[in-house]
């Protein structure tokens, strides 16, 4: 199970409180920090990581998650930051994690799921010292296109919604889009969300839109995290369910790759691309198991990339 503790960070002004497993193995340990997906993510990611991370450690790694700010013992809110904000508290735990006695410092890489892939991105791309990098279910393309993306497949899917109810969802999801690019307040956002009746399912989930989160939401918009990728100077393993439905799979491959083959890119920055046919977003199959394999792939790819 390893050794584990709770420990604090001092991020871009803010305090992040998060926990680290050390293997306990009495050796010098290669190390991850783990990084959370979007909206209040805590340091066990909504139970998604304590899995990956006991078999990290069980492989003799030490690792580090924390709590979003604002969310469990962190302070700030993570509505109030943008993705630089964000990549920033992932480069203050690294450097925790890095300055840890039996951590080998040069070892010590970055995981993200989702957003916190993109985080975990921006983050490598500050610094020269990154030996890896994994994002897990992170798009390849802006939030705006991903989520549109979500809400097309999510409506598709719902009973009694037709063909029609997702062309006016989509319609009103893209009349916000173009407010958000404007700057618009959120009454405008309002006022344009509903210029056309939408599924009452749409109306539902923008109803949990308050007027903090729309600032926040505008603030990634149009975060691309391709050119984070085209800047990265060390290995990356894109990771994906093959059943994702928020995250467009292929095209999101395709993106990668087209950064990974561009003449700008760093020789150093090689790219992995790990596909779990029937996995959804955070790979998982059959109910809440994580696919066959993954665990082992992604200890295996880590492994190789710290030594």
């Amino acid at each position: 199970m390893g050794n584990l503790r709770d420990i604090t960070v001092a991020g871009a002004g803010v305090t992040l409180a998060g926990s680290l497993t050390a293997p306990g193995t009495g050796e010098p340990a290669p190390a991850v920090v783990m990084v959370g997906g979007s909206g209040p993510s805590d340091r066990d990611n909504g139970g998604y990581f304590p899995a990956i991370r006991a078999h990290l450690v069980a492989a003799g790694f030490a690792v580090l998650s924390y709590d979003k700010r604002g969310v469990g013992g962190s302070s700030g809110d993570w509505r109030d930051s943008t993705p630089a904000d964000l990549a920033a508290d992932a480069a203050a735990a690294l450097d925790f994690l890095r300055g840890q006695p039996g951590v080998r410092a040069g070892a010590t890489g970055l995981f993200g799921h989702s957003e916190g892939g993109g985080v975990v991105l921006r983050a490598a791309t500050l610094r020269d010292d990154v030996p890896w990098v994994v994002t897990s279910g992170t798009p390849g393309m802006t939030y705006a296109a991903q989520d549109r993306y979500a809400v097309a497949t999510w409506l598709r899917g719902t009973e009694g919604v037709t063909d029609k109810g997702v062309d006016a969802a989509l319609a009103a999801y893209d009349r916000v889009v173009e407010a958000g690019r404007r700057d618009a307040d959120f009454a405008e956002a309002n006022r344009r969300f509903e210029d056309e009746p939408s599924p009452p399912e749409f109306v539902e989930n923008w109803a949990d839109v308050d007027e903090r989160l729309w600032e926040s939401m505008k603030r990634k918009l149009d975060h691309d995290p391709i050119p984070d990728a085209l800047r990265l100077r060390c290995p990356h393993l894109a990771v994906f369910g093959g059943a994702d439905e928020l995250v467009p799979v292929t095209e999101s491959v395709e993106l990668f790759t087209a950064a990974a083959t561009h003449p700008d890119r760093d020789p150093r920055a090689t790219l992995t691309v790990e596909v779990f046919p029937g996995a959804d977003h955070r790979v998982l199959v059959d109910g809440g198991h994580l696919a066959p394999g993954y665990l082992d792939v992604l200890t295996r790819w880590i492994t190789a990339h710290s030594n």
